[in-house]
């Protein structure tokens, strides 16, 4: 009888530990789940925020570009706007490469244009879309640190006038 008692109480003491270890694991469970839900609700906020600031971000760049191209079509104050555009952006760079001078600029810029002129050109009416060869042949040649194939013999000729003076 007590063997029977024994067991029993170990059965017992078993089925409660069991049951204990159940009931923890639950409620573990269903902790667990809902951080995932809350994590899985933060994340998608933030890439809708991103999202959104991303879009804004575009709209204003090009609504930036379109007011340039207002500005720079109208004569005189275009003129004055282009440069005053130009400098800005320079400046802008300027911060962000402050080792930089006005040739390392110009060679990034010469670039970047480089890279995007076909998509800049196919947006232009046929009548008043230049080739694309004319310019490329304008933009400067950074790597052997000239201007341009043009502008060579002149800042050739520049060099010599400059070095023949007293």
């Amino acid at each position: 009888m007590f063997s029977f008692l024994r067991t029993a109480g170990f059965l017992a003491m078993l089925c409660v530990t069991l049951a204990t270890a159940t009931i923890s694991m639950g409620i573990w469970a269903i902790s667990l789940t809902a951080q995932v839900t809350t994590m899985t609700a933060g994340a998608a906020a933030a890439a809708i925020a991103h999202r959104k600031a991303i879009a804004a971000a575009i709209v204003r760049t090009k609504a930036k570009a379109r007011l340039r191209r207002a500005l720079v079509v109208l004569p005189i104050a275009g003129i004055a706007a282009a440069v005053a555009f130009e400098r800005q952006d320079y400046l802008e760079w300027k911060q962000e490469n402050p080792d930089g001078d006005v040739e390392d600029y110009g060679c990034e810029v010469s670039a970047v244009s480089a890279e995007v002129i076909d998509e800049v050109l196919q947006d232009l009416p046929g009548q008043v879309r230049p080739s694309r060869d004319w310019l490329l042949s304008r933009m400067p040649d950074c790597e052997s640190g000239m201007p341009g194939p043009e502008a060579a013999d002149t800042l050739a000729l520049d060099t010599k006038d400059w070095q023949s003076r007293p």
